[in-house]
């Protein structure tokens, strides 16, 4: 999936390096007359509709799902059972798969480094964590678990004890696991955990716009979007979920304060200080605080700030509405409802 996913990335960058430039030629003429079609077609080249089903989905079975979906709220998970990975990530009440905190608290209060990522739609990203320490859904499932900050399990064996201990989950394991003769494992939790985050697939008023719907965007909504195509936005935030397609450097064209050296920390190449996976836009507007530490509040100071450390910019009051209004319409349509 991941080699699939960097083909495509590399497609992506270079398409959005390319028509950051063309499209730029045009701004003027499009800001005068926006033609939603002629948007269309260059949104199309860079961005494209979320898939209908996430990569890896395709062997997931409702028993899987079922499994993973009572794992991920479970809180037998953690050392004092008093978290699961929905405290972080809440995905209940139409929550946007976040906290809305800076940064999480552990099973016994003490802060975690880094502001906690969404999972609505994450299996579509290259890597996961913020640095890109693990390939895939799976893989990321296993480290909250046993992190002595996070959940603070002590170890595998404790975990797959605790479930043991639990009456429903012989059937269930049994039930998503048909072939193996002792599935209750730390392992095949993870791929659970992983096959109900597959399910979290959002649609919002943007994917309708791209599969033809001229009213689905408003004309500032519109206006926004041309100035996401034409202001360099796209050189990193491109594909379905508009991000987690590359590493990038926080503070690129002018300086961004951090004490966090990023991707670097599991590279070990100083070439990586201070990138990190860059974030996916969809459901942005419900996912606040945001960066890596969840040093901004809002939105809109969200892009004032990467138009100026990312891009060298100094966007407009007009034009931070403008983006922050286009940014709204990537939210999940039932989210957006209760938003």
């Amino acid at each position: 999936m991941n080699k699939c996913l960097n083909r495509k990335a590399t497609r992506w960058l270079k398409l959005g390096i390319a028509t950051t430039g063309l499209l730029g030629f045009g701004a003027s003429v499009l800001a005068a007359d926006l033609d939603a079609k002629a948007l269309r077609t260059q949104a199309l080249e860079l961005i494209g509709p979320i898939p209908e089903k996430m990569p890896g989905c395709d062997k997931d079975t409702p028993a899987l799902v079922q499994l993973g979906k009572e794992l991920y709220f479970e809180t037998a998970l953690s050392k004092n059972n008093s978290q699961s990975c929905n405290t972080c990530h809440r995905v209940d009440e139409n929550r946007g798969g976040v906290d809305n905190d800076p940064t999480s608290k552990g099973a016994f209060g003490e802060r975690g480094g880094r502001n906690s990522p969404t999972t609505l739609n994450a299996g579509f990203q290259f890597a996961q964590f913020w640095d890109g320490r693990a390939d895939d859904l799976k893989a990321q499932a296993k480290g909250p678990v046993l992190n002595p900050v996070e959940m603070a399990m002590p170890e595998e064996a404790e975990v797959v004890k605790r479930l043991n201990a639990l009456p429903k989950y012989q059937g269930m394991f049994k039930a998503a696991f048909p072939g193996d003769p002792a599935p209750v494992t730390y392992d095949n939790m993870a791929h659970a955990i992983a096959a109900f985050e597959r399910t979290l697939v959002t649609r919002d008023r943007f994917d309708d716009f791209l599969k033809g719907d001229d009213k689905s965007l408003t004309a500032t909504e519109l206006k926004g979007l041309n100035q996401f195509l034409t202001q360099g936005c796209t050189t990193c935030h491109y594909g379905p979920v508009l991000g987690g397609q590359v590493y990038q450097k926080v503070g690129l064209v002018n300086p961004f304060p951090s004490d966090d050296k990023g991707r670097s920390v599991v590279s070990k190449d100083e070439d990586d200080d201070f990138k990190f996976k860059v974030p996916m836009l969809r459901n942005i507007a419900i996912t606040q605080p945001y960066f890596h530490k969840g040093q901004i509040t809002t939105l809109e100071d969200a892009v004032r700030k990467m138009g100026w450390h990312q891009l060298g910019k100094q966007f407009t009051d007009e034009e931070v509405q403008s983006l922050v209004a286009f940014l709204k319409t990537l939210t999940d349509k039932p989210r957006a409802k209760g938003s």
